[in-house]
């Protein structure tokens, strides 16, 4: 089987954490996007869920799929988020980001009571670090913030240089909330929590895409079937 079989193995798994009456939040990516399709056939069946996407590309999935949604606005808190990662750590902590929708992927997994990450197994490593880490800028002062991020990460034992993702068309990548993003393939995050701290208070990053202890279990799928693993 390939990887969007590996995939679509782990978000199906999730379907067995859903409960008539979730408020659930919909991640964005390739792994996220058999989440959503599984979930609208479970709801065209009579599951009563209500969800709060995470990107325009979710919102656009969701809705063309008959699924019901709401905004944080309007519930703020939420029992489920399910969503991909780009890596994952023994730990949980994660790299998301590659999809562009980090920011609002972390606003909503801090809102929810538990969050779920599917992927194929490929995504699990003992070091954070070899996809390339998004970071979410405004554009105004876009030097003097990659100069601090670069900075942070040398100080954080992970030094590299961060550049500005570009669409398939050359132009710059700009996020739904208008921001652009810089990225760096590090190598290892040996102390992710360090480096999250340290791009946290520079002025002019938005968010990181380090996910730490928001996480509560991850479905693994692969050659050898699917796993859960639960963080301690």
């Amino acid at each position: 089987m390939d990887a969007e079989t590996y995939k679509r193995e782990a978000a199906r798994r999730a379907l067995e954490f859903l409960r008539p009456g979730m408020r659930l939040g919909l991640g964005t990516g390739s792994t996220a996007r058999h989440f959503v399709e599984l979930l609208a056939e479970r709801a065209a069946a009579g599951l009563d869920v209500i969800c709060v996407p995470t990107s325009e590309a979710t919102r656009q999935q969701a809705q063309s799929l008959g699924l019901k949604l709401t905004t944080l606005d309007d519930s703020p808190t939420l029992d489920l988020t399910v969503d991909g990662a780009d890596e994952i750590a023994f730990d949980l902590s994660l790299i998301k980001g590659g999809g562009g929708a980090l920011l609002r992927e972390k606003i909503v997994a801090a809102a929810s009571a538990h969050m779920i990450v599917i992927a194929d197994e490929t995504k699990w490593v003992a070091v954070l670090g070899r996809f390339p880490l998004p970071i979410e800028v405004v554009p105004f002062g876009l030097e003097a913030t990659r100069r601090a991020v670069e900075a942070a990460a040398a100080a954080s034992q992970c030094p590299g240089k961060f550049v500005l993702r570009r669409s398939p068309d050359g132009h710059a990548f700009v996020t739904d909330g208008g921001h652009l993003i810089l990225e760096a393939a590090l190598g290892q995050i040996t102390d992710p929590a360090s480096l999250a701290m340290r791009l946290a208070v520079i002025p002019g990053v938005v968010e990181h895409g380090l996910f730490i202890g928001l996480a509560q279990a991850a479905i693994l799928a692969g050659p050898g079937g699917v796993r859960i693993v639960e963080r301690a």
